[in-house]
């Protein structure tokens, strides 16, 4: 699945129709669906993948096809989720091999012998799109983009295994750590040696990888780099909604409120909140300058609704939770 925490940015998705083509029989399909997702009931969530499909006349975009196979894998259903992922990847030459093999989601389908098939049309269509980009930053960037990812995509697993608090989970965590700082020594490596390079050199895939290290880097990489990137954004070598992210995680960490909400976090009873927001009354008005959904469209990943009086009313509350976690 999209994971919630650690994709929710994602590199520009290639659509089947436009996104303004879509009715609204599809979006509420959609939604339904992404509702029995998060409770589990991977059945139902597969079918109302298929009754959004069936509403658009059989088109879909991509992400909801490879989301709708997650939910079938997750239902047990192979035949349906080699369906969704063959579509994709011969009808729309999916790329993103990182994600797909290392998707728990997708664990049931590995053993089947279409899944080395699929593997190898996804593997085709990345050497294809790749083939006039910088091959050995490419090569560095996909192992970097495992790293960061494997050990994040199963922390819910694990969490709901274990216990937040166990010591499966920060064993989890420890490990994570440390390809962290791996990771960042590879990409700071690359942007001090070739600055911020964007997918017209490392492609989509790469270009995310080295959000997400910065994103996940210590405050004082985050602090050194942010410059850097507002620049690459100017020059069109970065996403703007990614600069986002980047901008929130920043100033919370250094003691100020976010721009865009994009931050979320946890109160000790496993409840998520936004982070302390600044001016939330306007928060849409400024994701939709840089590309964003709506704030009440994004918090649905964390199981949340976007009420600003009761938000406003519940802030101190939140700024209290966020300096304790601070200390």
């Amino acid at each position: 699945m999209k994971k919630k925490l650690w994709f929710s940015l994602c590199a520009a998705l290639v659509l089947y129709m436009p996104a303004h083509a879509q009715n609204e029989d599809y979006a509420k399909h959609i939604e339904q669906a992404e509702k029995y997702y998060d409770s589990k009931d991977f059945l139902k969530s597969g079918q109302e993948y298929t009754k959004a499909f069936d509403a658009f006349g059989g088109k879909g975009m991509i992400n909801d096809r490879y989301n709708a196979a997650c939910s079938w894998s997750m239902a047990g259903n192979k035949d349906s989720a080699f369906s969704q992922l063959m579509r994709i990847a011969t009808k729309a030459n999916y790329t993103n091999l990182n994600h797909l093999s290392v998707d728990t989601d997708l664990e049931l389908l590995h053993d089947d012998k279409r899944w080395n098939e699929l593997v190898a049309i996804v593997k085709q269509n990345k050497d294809k799109a790749e083939a006039n980009l910088n091959k050995p930053l490419v090569a560095i960037l996909d192992t970097v983009m495992r790293e960061d990812q494997a050990g994040r995509m199963q922390l819910d697993e694990v969490e709901k295994k274990y216990g937040r608090d166990s010591k499966e989970i920060k064993a989890l965590w420890k490990s994570i750590s440390e390809k962290d700082s791996i990771n960042t020594l590879k990409v700071t490596k690359i942007l001090d040696e070739y600055g911020w390079v964007g997918p017209d050199v490392v492609g989509g895939e790469g270009s995310q990888a080295i959000f997400l290290v910065i994103q996940h880097a210590d405050i004082d990489i985050q602090q050194k780099y942010l410059p850097k990137m507002r620049e690459a954004v100017k020059n069109r070598k970065a996403s703007p909604g990614a600069l986002a992210l980047l901008e929130d995680r920043v100033a919370l960490r250094t003691g100020k409120k976010q721009i865009y909400g994009s931050q979320i976090g946890r109160f000790p009873d496993g409840k998520y909140y936004v982070s302390p927001l600044e001016d939330p009354d306007n928060v849409d008005k400024r994701r939709a300058e840089v590309g964003l959904s709506p704030l009440a469209d994004y918090v649905r990943n964390w199981q949340l609704s976007w009420d600003v009086a009761a938000y406003k009313k519940d802030l101190p509350k939140i700024e209290a939770q966020e300096k304790k976690y601070n200390q």
